[in-house]
């Protein structure tokens, strides 16, 4: 009798969800309908903001329209208008993303949930990629504020297509390495600060400078300073981070030459003297950035370190932060070497814990032939090249020219302006 009634009951609960099933697939279907404003038969007439992005051959996202065009001041509501042409019907669980990126690559608002389509219904969303029709057009509407905090000069849209920890791998389209296809660049209107900026005259006739790290001869006395060293994030004077430092330059047809002045109480080095393009930044070391071109749009731009055991890190970059092979590099092309000539003198004892150290001097000397990708090395007097200079600790550090929230210390149109200049005396800041 009690297996009959316990059979029963199961028969009943199964019933029971069944039927609730039923309801929810209704009331579904009923939610459903009420979005078929944005599901087309075919591509709007007039798209004229085109993208054609392939998803791994399921999905084209067509183009766009955003809504006002121009520029969105941060604070200020903008709508997005995706349009999605379903190629191949997908599994379950596929759903649409959007991340809304600054200026400097970091995401400020994501949106994955944001309009019609993307209402959540159970796992899924209401009208996401897993329900859509081979040939069908989805009209994919966002709207959203640009984020009063952000300080670049524009932000990019992103979208794509994912389910778990997966991406439908983009096939062709304006897209990132992270299989997010690039929808739109909308200006905000924001202005940074200016850089600072360097006037650098050549050498006087006969001075010669002597690498030692004394920074003894008179050329160095009236070279061009960039001053003390500045809070890299707000460009506040630095009255917390340990260690701080300002640079010198100085040219010649032949070579730059740059002086760090480094005041550190603790020095430390603890590499292997062995070891190519060792990881520098991780503990002391001075940092020196060069984009020849001047127009700091991060193409093919330069990175070299010295630490107090004077060892040297340099590489080159086809663009910003790339290549990069992971968090323990390859960094760039760490293939190419600045051929540079340095020197340091320490100003207390490397490596000793506890004691009370000034800091250290580095004087060194970067030919002009090293530069392979400037358009012109040497440069030409009243040419400006975009650089920067940091003291590093930690895999911190102060800089002359402060990033304000741009990106990381690779941002080159952060980077100060340094002008080359004829004439008899040094050059001088400005």
């Amino acid at each position: 009798m009690m297996r009959h009634r316990t059979l029963a009951l199961a028969a009943l609960a199964a019933m029971l969800g069944s039927l609730a099933g039923c309801d929810d697939s209704d009331r579904q279907a009923r939610a459903r309908h009420k979005l078929a404003r944005f599901v087309l038969d075919k591509e709007p007439a007039g798209l004229t903001q085109r993208l054609d992005i392939d998803y791994d051959g399921k999905a084209t996202l067509l183009g766009y329209n955003v809504l006002p065009q121009g520029k969105v001041k941060p604070g200020n509501a903008v709508r997005v208008m995706m349009y999605w042409r379903c190629d191949q019907r997908m599994d379950k669980g596929w759903k649409l993303f959007t991340h809304l990126d600054d200026g400097a690559g970091h995401m400020v608002k994501n949106l994955d949930s944001t309009g019609p389509l993307r209402e959540k219904w159970v796992e899924s969303q209401l009208l996401g990629p897993d329900a859509w029709e081979p040939g069908k057009v989805y009209v994919d509407e966002q709207e959203f504020s640009i984020p009063k905090k952000v300080r670049t000069e524009q932000v990019v849209l992103y979208a794509g297509i994912w389910k778990g920890r997966k991406r439908l791998k983009i096939r062709k389209g304006p897209r990132d390495e992270h299989d997010r296809g690039r929808v739109v660049s909308i200006a905000t209107g924001y202005k940074p600060p200016s850089v600072p900026e360097l006037r650098v005259a050549k050498l006087t006739r006969g001075a010669r400078i002597t690498l030692d790290g004394e920074l003894d001869e008179p050329s160095w006395k009236n070279a061009a300073a960039t001053g003390r060293f500045v809070n890299a994030a707000t460009g506040a004077s630095n009255d917390k981070f340990p260690v701080n430092g300002e640079a010198r330059l100085l040219w010649d047809e032949a070579a730059l030459y740059i002086a760090f002045e480094v005041s550190d109480p603790d020095l430390t080095g603890g590499f292997d003297a062995k070891q190519a393009d060792p990881h520098l930044w991780t503990r002391d070391c001075v940092e020196i950035m060069i984009d020849p071109d001047g127009d700091g749009d991060n193409k093919d731009y330069y990175e070299i370190q010295i630490n107090p055991q004077n060892l040297v890190f340099d590489s080159r970059f086809d663009d910003y932060n790339k290549p990069r092979a992971g968090k323990d590099g390859p960094f760039g092309h760490e293939d190419w070497t600045a051929k540079l000539k340095s020197a340091v003198a320490l100003h207390g004892t490397l490596d000793q814990p506890g004691d009370r150290d000034q800091g250290y001097t580095v004087e060194l000397k970067i030919p002009w032939a090293s530069f392979d990708r400037a358009r012109q090395a040497p440069p030409a007097a009243g040419d400006t090249w975009r650089m920067n200079f940091y003291a590093m600790q930690n895999d911190s550090g102060v800089a002359w020219s402060p990033i304000l929230g741009q990106g990381n210390f690779h941002r080159a149109s952060r980077f100060g302006q340094v002008t080359w200049i004829e004439g008899e005396r040094e050059g001088s800041a400005k």
